[in-house]
């Protein structure tokens, strides 16, 4: 076998195509779109390069046939943030179930990103934001992947551990029937709350867009910033609500507020996955058509949560429980849309929300594991703290 470097028209065609022959009979695979792929490799679109590098290599058989993919990248604003070495990162991993394969790829990153003084790589994650591409699925197989999540054989699990790859965290999805009962626990914690006129709770008006993005990145900047994510720009907040806007069911995005000043988000979304798996990884004009034609249709019946958030002044008041009340009487008595639920990307060092997840009745659907691999193997490796 022969591992090669990406650098032109066919190895790059044939680092996107490999999933394709790999998968091409498996029943729950969907394949991503191309475009979403190639942008993630693509300095035009991906602002991760300003301050990172990244390289992918193929590994080609005997008989000429591509039989494996990777690529290792560096991310100077996160290689030292909450680690205990620089840690750099591997991802979009595919491999025939061949552990000389599999091991000429994981050395060809750590070589990389030995030569750039790191220390450690993560994987499989991505080469930008960790809502996407993140993670190696372990469990839940039988569930059909959400958009810009991974899916993989299970025995992509065996050969990262073979390596010497260990569990740094979990993300857990969980799943549940969208009109089964919640939790009697919300409903209690909700009915504090309803005694308070200073607290409301409302679903999105895509008509005013403009003040939902500012109440999002408030809540954002709050809620999330520091716990292994940067701060978001009123300009990147901007950008990501406009990018979801076409896709965007207003009655499904909810907030929170207190004497009107926001406090907290519960944004989710369909699953356009469920209509992507129709285009074939081609969002061209025929895909598009495609696209549209399945959004009249109303094709999808699968919803998701995008991210759940109260800032910390208002945490432990119950008003998780009074905003998830509030969209579940729209959800479940008033817009009979959606028949399944899958709330994504929880991590294991975040009990809180693990039990919301619960108390919305949810159950663990699908796991994905985020490794690490120390380059030192005598340095006493740690898991993700808890938050």
């Amino acid at each position: 076998m022969q591992l090669l470097t990406v650098t032109d028209q066919h190895t790059r065609q044939e680092f996107l195509k490999l999933p394709l022959r790999l998968y091409n009979h498996h029943k729950f695979w969907i394949r991503p779109l191309d475009e979403d792929i190639e942008n993630v490799f693509d300095p035009k679109s991906n602002k991760t390069f300003r301050k990172g590098e990244l390289e992918r290599w193929i590994v080609v058989n005997h008989q000429g046939e591509t039989v494996g993919r990777v690529a290792a990248f560096v991310n100077e604003k996160t290689k030292d943030k909450r680690n205990d070495q620089p840690t750099g990162g591997m991802g979009f991993f595919e491999s025939i179930n061949d552990q000389a394969v599999a091991f000429a790829l994981f050395d060809a990153c750590k070589n990389w990103l030995s030569e750039r003084g790191l220390e450690a790589m993560d994987g499989p994650i991505n080469f930008g934001d960790r809502d996407k591409w993140w993670g190696l699925l372990v469990d839940g197989y039988q569930i059909e992947p959400n958009y810009l999540q991974h899916y993989n054989f299970p025995y992509y699990k065996d050969l990262f551990e073979a390596y010497g790859f260990k569990t740094y965290f979990k993300q857990l999805t969980y799943v549940r029937k969208t009109r089964d009962p919640l939790s009697p626990k919300l409903a209690k914690k909700a009915e504090r709350l309803q005694q308070d006129k200073s607290y409301s709770f409302s679903h999105m008006r895509l008509k005013n867009i403009d003040k939902y993005i500012k109440d999002f990145q408030t809540v954002y900047n709050q809620a999330w910033a520091g716990h292994g994510v940067p701060k978001m720009a009123y300009v990147q907040a901007k950008s990501l609500m406009y990018q979801l806007k076409p896709i965007i069911d207003e009655k499904i995005v909810w907030f929170g507020y207190y004497n009107d000043d926001p406090i907290a988000f519960f944004i989710m979304l369909p699953e356009v996955n469920q209509i992507f798996k129709y285009v074939n990884g081609k969002l061209d004009w025929i895909g598009k058509l495609k696209f549209i034609w399945h959004k009249w249709r109303k094709t999808c019946n699968k919803m998701f949560g995008l991210v759940f958030g109260i800032v910390p002044a208002h945490q432990g008041k119950g008003v998780e429980g009074a905003l998830i009340m509030a969209a579940r009487q729209m959800i479940q008595d008033d817009y009979h849309r959606y028949e399944d639920y899958e709330m994504n990307w929880i991590g294991d060092f975040n009990p809180k929300m693990m039990r919301v997840a619960e108390q919305v009745g949810g159950t663990i659907g699908k796991t994905h594991i985020t490794y690490r691999k120390l380059f030192d193997q005598n340095k006493e490796f740690k898991r993700h703290p808890l938050i």
